[in-house]
């Protein structure tokens, strides 16, 4: 009886590997809520007809895991690749860190987010000196670099600056 519980549960594992008709997907195992960090445990494989498996479907899980959800993910329902993102390190209405390098010289300067963002994306902040906006590139929890020339630093600042001489924001 043991035996063949045991080339039961070996055939049923082994499926998989014979149903060549099907692609294979990553789908919740649960109902994942939005905003929820995607684990392991989170996820489970499904087989779809290739007519049905929509462009842009996950077929890995390393593609989610550790990945923030933008949307709820239902249990059993294909997952887009454009449904989750990196998680938020730096949240709307923060104050953070801003960091402009050029040769010879770092400046540093608080600035308030305008917009979240995740680890590498774009964020928009608020100089509370200056009032100005500028577009930085998140690289931390709370820390962004700003860039001279894309939105960031003003390149007419960025052309004063002179290697060698620390600056502060704000004073003189």
């Amino acid at each position: 009886m043991k035996a063949i519980f045991l080339f039961l549960v070996a055939l049923m594992m082994a499926y998989p590997a014979f149903a060549d008709s099907g692609v294979r997907i990553v789908v919740p195992a649960r109902d994942i809520a939005r905003g929820e960090t995607i684990s392991e445990t989170d996820l489970t494989y499904a087989f779809v007809a290739p007519e049905n498996a929509l462009p842009g479907t996950v077929s890995g899980m390393d593609t989610l895991l550790g990945k923030q959800t933008r949307r709820v993910l239902r249990a059993g329902e294909s997952v887009r690749a454009d449904d989750v993102r990196q998680p938020i390190l730096v949240a709307k209405g923060q104050t953070v860190t801003m960091v402009f390098e050029a040769p010879g010289v770092v400046l540093t300067a608080t600035g308030k987010a305008m917009s979240e963002g995740g680890l590498g994306e774009s964020v928009t902040v608020l100089n509370p000196v200056s009032y100005r906006q500028v577009t930085a590139i998140v690289t931390g929890q709370g820390a962004v670099k700003a860039q001279a020339g894309f939105g960031g630093l003003p390149s007419r600042v960025a052309s004063n600056i002179r290697p060698g001489i620390s600056y502060k924001e704000g004073g003189r």
